[in-house]
Formats: C-alpha cells, sequence, structure tokens
C-alpha cells in the first residue's frame, strides 16, 4: 500500500481516487471547496459529481493541502487546466521529494501556451519529472470499473513504469510512452475536435461527416503535435485517436455536449453556465490557435471553432467555410 493524493472533487479526481483505493492504496481526497469536502465525508459519495460512487474507507477527503499532500507517494493533479497553477502552487510547499506526480489534465494554460506538465513542473521546482495520464476515460466508466485504457507518458521510462504499476487493475490498463509532448497536445485538441463534432451532430449533419471531422482533425492535431516536438506515432495511439474518437462519438462527452448547444444557436456563456463541469476545449481552442502561429501550423477546424465560440459566425456558416477550403492532397509533403 501506498500514500496516494488526488487533488480535484471533480468528476475525474473522484473516480481516480476510488480506484486507487481499488487497487490497494490509502487515498487522501483534496478539495478547494471545503462545504463540498465535508459533504463528501459525510456521505462517503460526491453528491455533486459522482453520486452513487460510493467511497471505499480507504479515501479520506479534506480540504487541508497540508493535510492531504502529508508523505504522499503518488501525487495525481485532476483540475481544471485554468486553476492548475495557482493549486500546485499552493500545494508545492508540501509536497515530498520523491513523491511522482501525475497530471491527469488535458488543457494548455492560456497566457502561457504551456502544457499541462511544464505547469507544474514549474511550480513544483527540484520535483521528478511529471508523468501524464491521457487517453479515452470517461470518469463515470472508470467509477464503474469498465474496461479502460490510456497512455502514461514520462520522459523517464522508470518513472512511467512506477505509475503503470500503481494505476494498473483488472479494468484499468495503462500503456507507456516517452512522448510526453504528443501526449498532451493529442489529449488537449481533441476537445477542440469534439466540439466540432457535437457541431455536426446538431446540424445533423450524418455519419459521412463525422467520420470526415474525425480522420481531418486527427490530421490537424497531429500536425501541430509533431511541431510542437511530438511523435507522430503517437496520435495514432490511446491519447490521440482513441481519446478523439471518444471525446467525438460519446454522449457522455461534455464538450461535444457544448457542440451541439452551439449548433442550436445558445450563446457560449450560457452553455456554459448551464454545466457543472467544465469543457476544456472551450479555453483550449483559444489557446491552440495561439499555438499554432506559434509553431506555423494551420488548423482550419480550430479556426473555425474558434469563430462560433467568439459569435463571429455560426455553426452552420463554419460548416460551409471548411467545406469551401481549397481542395489539396490528403498526404501532407514533410
Amino acid at each position: 500500500m501506498m500514500q496516494a493524493t488526488v487533488l480535484g472533487t471533480g468528476s475525474w479526481g473522484t473516480a481516480l481516487a476510488v480506484h486507487l483505493a481499488r487497487a490497494g492504496h490509502d487515498v487522501r481526497l483534496w478539495g478547494r471547496n471545503a462545504d463540498l469536502v465535508a459533504d463528501i465525508a459525510a456521505r462517503r459519495a460526491n453528491p455533486v459529481y459522482l453520486p452513487e460512487l460510493e467511497l471505499p474507507a480507504s479515501v479520506t477527503p479534506t480540504a487541508s493541502l497540508e493535510e492531504a499532500l502529508n508523505r504522499a507517494e503518488i501525487v495525481v493533479a485532476a483540475l481544471p487546466s485554468h486553476g492548475t497553477r495557482a493549486v500546485m502552487r499552493a500545494a508545492a510547499p508540501f509536497i515530498p521529494r520523491q513523491a511522482l506526480i501525475v497530471s491527469a489534465i488535458k488543457g494548455i494554460e492560456q497566457d502561457t501556451l504551456l502544457r499541462v506538465s511544464e505547469v507544474i513542473a514549474q511550480e513544483v521546482r527540484g520535483a521528478r519529472p511529471i508523468a501524464v495520464l491521457s487517453g479515452p476515460s470517461f470518469a463515470q466508466e472508470v467509477a464503474r470499473c469498465l474496461p479502460t485504457a490510456v497512455s502514461v507518458a514520462c520522459v523517464d521510462p522508470v518513472l512511467a513504469e512506477n505509475a503503470q504499476r500503481e494505476f494498473r487493475s483488472a479494468y484499468f490498463r495503462l500503456y507507456a510512452t516517452t512522448d510526453v509532448v504528443g501526449v498532451e497536445i493529442g489529449g488537449a485538441l481533441k476537445n477542440t475536435i469534439a466540439i466540432a463534432a457535437g457541431v455536426v451532430e446538431g446540424l445533423g449533419l450524418g455519419q459521412n461527416a463525422l467520420a470526415a471531422l474525425v480522420t481531418r482533425g486527427l490530421a490537424e492535431i497531429t500536425r501541430l503535435a509533431c511541431a510542437a516536438g511530438g511523435r507522430r506515432e503517437t496520435l495514432a495511439g490511446l491519447s490521440g485517436l482513441g481519446d478523439l474518437v471518444l471525446t467525438c462519438t460519446g454522449s457522455l462527452s461534455r464538450n461535444r455536449h457544448v457542440g451541439v448547444e452551439l449548433s442550436r444557436g445558445r450563446d457560449i456563456t450560457d452553455i456554459v453556465a448551464g454545466m457543472q463541469m467544465v469543457a476544456e476545449g472551450v479555453r483550449t481552442t483559444t489557446a491552440a490557435l495561439e499555438l499554432g502561429k506559434r509553431h506555423g501550423v494551420e488548423l482550419p477546424i480550430a479556426t473555425q471553432m474558434g469563430n462560433v465560440l467568439a459569435g463571429r459566425l455560426s455553426a452552420a456558416a463554419a460548416v460551409e467555410e471548411l467545406m469551401l477550403r481549397p481542395q489539396k492532397a490528403e498526404q501532407e509533403s514533410r
């Protein structure tokens, strides 16, 4: 048994805390909302995000970072990407130097355009390399012990193997890679493509259109990931194609839901206000476009989703813009 800490009491953080407890670890689940944490402790369930998931006795909810991180051997960050820096800065003094830090966050920091593992690394100066957990994994299905396979990426292969060992179970399988860039770019940008998939669904454009979107979306993500230093083959794996397919087609996808609502003419502010959970693609789209400019990479789908999110184009007009772009060879020269 190892001492594990999960930072974040959303659906993903709660599911991972319960999963780690099932895997045999003693887990502390930290949340910034003290009232919610107290409610979770009293009910032994998260009433807001996963009310039907019972917390094992080995999961201890707490609103104290010092208590949560005391003697932690595994620290899992499962936070909204835009709140990660502030939480990790506050947590850094309490994280044991030899703890394995795992980012389970998908996004890009808007102001700096840093990947989340880079944000965490800046705030926990002197710690070991950050491992990244990413792939097709709805929290509700992990909570129900349904078979799930994900990627775990770290520049140190030994730390990736450590994460594989500590997270694995009969229903949770991890594949290791050293391509942190590819895994994080894939995990972040698939949310933007999923918003577009929701638009396709909401407008009733059919399965042909969805298949085309997923395929060209993968090409778009791959271009940017490779330009940023990732490996092409990574994007054909779980944290690229796998996560993209799940998020674009799954009914539990928050980002796909955003796209459906946009297709109905709703304003993004109203859509987000009515959601309990964060749809990372809304923020990621802006950051991805800036990252594309930095690397000289064209992102046509992200560009049109950016126009829709900003209210510059209707969803239908954005689709027409994409369809009327100049045609080109499918396989681009490298």
